[in-house]
């Protein structure tokens, strides 16, 4: 009984109703009582109609999935090669597998089964959606993020986008396994973090920002005081035993007790933090961001831009839209601040990869001048990928420049 055909949709959608029918609501039902349930429904239908045992197996995990689980996403969810799911309506699910596009074969039975799957995520996690709040981002238990839109601002039905999170957290020596950093500039970004350098990672959306940040983190000393802050909580701070996680918190249906990144920084600074790591800085916190690591703290972040110097003019953008500050002011605020901005980019055939590694050197005739240490060089297009239709990229990040601030090697002495 293949799944895209009418009756298994009846067949799924009738044994449901008679499952949910049976469950004790009144009660904390365990999965294991669920899934009994459903064995006993399945014995009974295949006594009315054959089914295989492939059949059997696959309608009693679809079934459980549709009560307790995500539905039809779950299967997705679980596949370790797929790094993206979007659904546009009740009917159509695209997800993104091995840096490839792909529409699945399976869809939602209607469209109040994705508004429930939909309210579901959102309740996960304290966030209301509704039309008149129909934008919202969350993330699911996994870490993975979600963003959701609903009508009547999506159109052509409710809108969902889920980011997936590797379930561990990708180090160093796993990046270089991948070919997305050389081995030198691996150890020169291991030495950065030792030695306490404000490091921004910069790159596209899905172009491995945040999987660098937990590398990066990595490599902090288990004897620091860390504090994250997070929109939605991502990052995964494994073997730090003195960490402090902070999420922010959108406000309530009446509009108020919103808890902002820009908030989260500011009562960072007084939680005696030898790191403070900022999941993405995208607004108003980034002068906040700013002050605190020209006060003497140590900061890392991800933002959104093309190259190392299309980020700079991101944070003087976001600074001068939430403060009236002369624009020199914001560059001298900036060029004393960050000492390193690492690009990422993902490349054409799919591959994640460090393309460049930039200081930041200071000020010159009011501009911020930038130092590359590391760039990107592609050697040439290397054999088909496994479907033939694109070639692998193949390149190295060459040493390119040497590091001018040494002083806060020198002062730990890691020089």
């Amino acid at each position: 009984m293949p799944e895209n055909k009418p009756e298994t949709w009846e067949t799924l959608k009738s044994l449901k109703e008679r499952i949910v029918c049976r469950i004790d609501v009144s009660r904390e039902v365990s999965d294991r009582e669920v899934f009994e349930i459903i064995d006993e429904a399945l014995w009974e239908q295949s006594r009315k109609a054959y089914l295989s045992i492939d059949e059997r197996f696959k309608l009693r995990k679809d079934i459980f999935n549709s009560i307790r689980r995500l539905d039809v996403l779950q299967d997705l969810l679980e596949d370790e090669r797929v790094t993206e799911i979007m659904v546009n309506g009740c009917d159509k699910i695209f997800f993104e597998k091995d840096g490839r596009l792909f529409l699945s074969e399976r869809r939602f039975e209607s469209s109040q089964k994705l508004e429930d799957i939909i309210q579901k995520i959102a309740a996960d996690v304290n966030r209301t959606v509704n039309e008149a709040h129909p934008m919202v981002d969350a993330r699911l238990e996994d870490g993975s993020r979600v963003n959701i839109v609903l009508p009547p601002v999506a159109l052509n039905g409710a809108s969902v986008t889920i980011r997936k999170f590797s379930k561990g957290v990708m180090s160093l020596e796993q990046l270089i396994d991948l070919d997305s950093v050389s081995r030198e500039a691996a150890e020169f970004l291991r030495l950065l973090v030792r030695g306490r350098y404000n490091i921004i990672c910069s790159g596209g959306t899905g172009c491995g920002k945040t999987t660098l940040l937990n590398a990066l983190a990595g490599c902090i000393s288990t004897d620091d005081r860390v504090v994250t802050i997070e929109d939605s909580a991502e990052l995964i701070m494994e073997g730090l035993p003195n960490i402090v996680r902070l999420e922010a918190r959108g406000a309530n249906v009446e509009g108020k007790n919103e808890i902002t990144l820009r908030s989260l920084v500011r009562n960072s600074l007084r939680m005696r933090p030898d790191r403070i790591v900022i999941g993405e800085v995208r607004g108003g916190e980034a002068i906040d961001m700013l002050q605190g690591l020209n006060t003497g703290h140590c900061g890392m972040s991800t933002g959104h831009a093309n190259s190392p110097r299309d980020m700079l003019m991101r944070l003087e953008t976001m600074v001068l839209l939430s403060e009236n500050i002369p624009l020199h002011a914001v560059r001298a605020q900036i060029a004393s601040a960050i000492d390193v901005i690492i690009g990422i980019s993902r490349m054409r055939d799919g591959s994640r990869k460090i393309v460049e590694i930039c200081e930041v050197d200071g000020m010159k005739n009011g501009e911020i001048k930038l130092n590359r240490i590391f760039g990107f060089q592609e050697i040439n297009e290397g054999q088909a990928d496994e479907c033939g239709s694109r070639k692998i990229v193949k390149g190295r990040l060459v040493k390119v420049g040497e590091l001018k601030h040494r002083e806060k090697l020198r002062m730990y002495g890691l020089e």
